[in-house]
């Protein structure tokens, strides 16, 4: 039953490493999103390369930015599934503990 509840805090772990991951990305995420925003409304482009910030085509900035964007997304979706295949994982591992207390219980009323 120890290794029950070890796998439980285990997933239980798992599943908060995931979650702030998934805010991480999320973050990106807006700041992306900021990016491309300002891009819309400005005459000229800079990347930062390094420690220096060089000019750029503010058409391939868009792009870049637009890629990354999506890759996030991809990202925030795989976090997703993650995140729930180890919810399935703690609910069916609770369960298991919890039957498990109960058979144990009724064996010591026996």
């Amino acid at each position: 039953m120890s290794t029950k509840i070890n796998q439980l805090q285990l997933l239980q772990q798992n599943l908060q490493n995931l979650s702030l991951q998934k805010q991480q990305i999320e973050s990106q995420l807006t700041e992306l999103e900021s990016a491309l925003t300002e891009l819309q409304t400005t005459e000229k482009a800079y990347k930062v390369l390094g420690r220096i910030m060089v000019a750029a085509s503010k058409d391939s900035l868009i792009q870049e930015l637009n890629q990354k964007k999506e890759i996030a997304h991809i990202r925030i979706k795989n976090f997703e599934k993650q995140e729930e295949s180890i919810k399935r994982n703690i609910e069916s591992t609770q369960q298991e503990v919890v039957a498990e207390l109960k058979k144990s219980k009724d064996n010591k009323k026996n």
